[in-house]
């Protein structure tokens, strides 16, 4: 991380140095879109070959072809649907009907330029229609674009290219940054997997990875390894609960902020009722400290040690319980399932050893105060900041 912020640094001054020098007596034309490209309408792809050639719709690649409906640098523009969603693409192309791609006159403006610069206009504002979010080419033409020192379009395009290095530069690091992020979460989901998988042999049972060595490893139900506080719990319905600075918990998380509290500790949730709890979309089971209020649809369980319920945590996220849930079109698992849990028993040396590896990649690939989210989306703001600042120019009258 540490030359991902020295380069961050030099990109910074390079930014702010090249922006001293674009205002120094840069004379900006403004224009309209339509002046500088021309936007043509995508295709059904259907009655094509499968291919190498990407086929684009509002929510990127959807599949790919053998023929390209054109093979130059060129902004991809939603007309349908997702309307913020704009891309930049370098290498022959095809796009439905739900999305507009453009010939750019590159004697007049760098391809890239165009896109920087349309990032910095919120064209998904620019929607008029009523139902289904849509734009038109009649309202993309006359979205305003500048032209840095028209008199010389050599000048011009080199002003637009040195921009679009500087913007480049951050978009590059935000890659870097994802594709660590993915790589970490496949390192996670791997370890997790090896780490909280385990089956019977005789008597006991024995780890089934080859680092398990012939250890033998408890089972028990979950109603025997944690305290189940249920009892304790209290709905209270929105109208009647006091603001405060108390989180109130529910199935999946935080709900609302309450004045009172029932708990105070350290203790694990984990869902009792809802569709998440067959979908899977967020942690069905999380941790949960200092002063609370849980109503009924959370569990509470409550542990002797730290390790003991991370271990928990993580093994009931990583396992399927639809043996456990009752109800299909309203899921539910009861307290007496839920007691019912088969979960593996390891020693309190291997349930730390396991808590120590987990928690590091949790926090590596999920926290969003200290881990890879986090740096990403600083990132991301920073690329904001500076592609603002830098597409920033001294508005006029449109040239007719």
């Amino acid at each position: 991380m540490s030359m991902g912020k020295e380069r961050l640094t030099r990109r910074r001054e390079d930014a702010k140095n090249f922006m001293e020098k674009l205002l120094d007596g840069v004379a900006v034309e403004w224009k309209s879109l339509g002046d500088v490209l021309t936007i043509k309408n995508g295709k059904d792809y259907k009655s094509f070959q499968a291919g190498s050639i990407p086929v684009y719709g509002t929510g990127g690649i959807m599949t790919f072809i053998d023929t390209p409906v054109y093979d130059k640098p060129s902004v991809l523009i939603p007309r349908k649907g997702s309307l913020a969603n704009l891309y930049y693409v370098d290498v022959p192309f095809w796009t439905v009907d739900t999305i507009f791609w453009t010939d750019i006159n590159t004697t007049m403006v760098e391809p890239k330029f165009v896109y920087h610069y349309l990032l910095t206009q919120h064209l998904e504002e620019l929607n008029m229609a009523g139902g289904v979010p849509s734009l038109t080419q009649t309202i993309l033409n006359k979205v305003p674009f500048p032209i840095p020192c028209p008199g010389n379009p050599k000048k011009s395009i080199e002003i637009q290219s040195e921009i679009v290095r500087i913007l480049d530069t951050f978009t590059e690091l935000t890659a870097e940054l994802t594709a660590e992020l993915t790589a970490r979460k496949q390192q996670y989901n791997y370890y997790r997997d090896r780490l909280l998988t385990f089956e019977e042999e005789g008597e006991g049972l024995t780890r089934s990875r080859e680092d398990a060595k012939g250890r033998r490893v408890e089972w028990k139900t979950l109603g025997e390894v944690a305290e189940n506080l249920d009892s304790l719990r209290k709905p209270v319905t929105s109208g009647l609960r006091e603001v405060g600075a108390i989180p109130y918990y529910g199935a999946s998380g935080i709900v609302d902020y309450v004045k009172d509290y029932i708990f105070d500790g350290d203790f694990l949730l984990v869902s009792e009722d809802g569709a998440n709890l067959l979908a899977r979309n967020t942690p069905i089971a999380f941790s949960i400290c200092g002063k609370s209020w849980v109503n009924n649809h959370a569990h509470v369980l409550k542990f002797n040690t730290y390790a003991e319920r991370r271990f928990i945590e993580f093994y009931l996220n990583n396992i399927d319980l639809t043996p456990y849930i009752s109800g299909a079109a309203q899921p539910k698992l009861n307290q007496k399932n839920l007691n019912g849990i088969k979960i593996p028993n390891p020693s309190p040396a291997e349930k730390e050893k396991i808590v120590a590896i987990l928690d590091k990649f949790d926090a590596l690939t999920t926290s969003i105060t200290e881990g890879l989210p986090r740096e990403i989306e600083l990132r991301q703001k920073q690329y904001e900041y500076y592609r603002n600042m830098l597409l920033t120019f001294p508005k006029a009258e449109l040239t007719q």
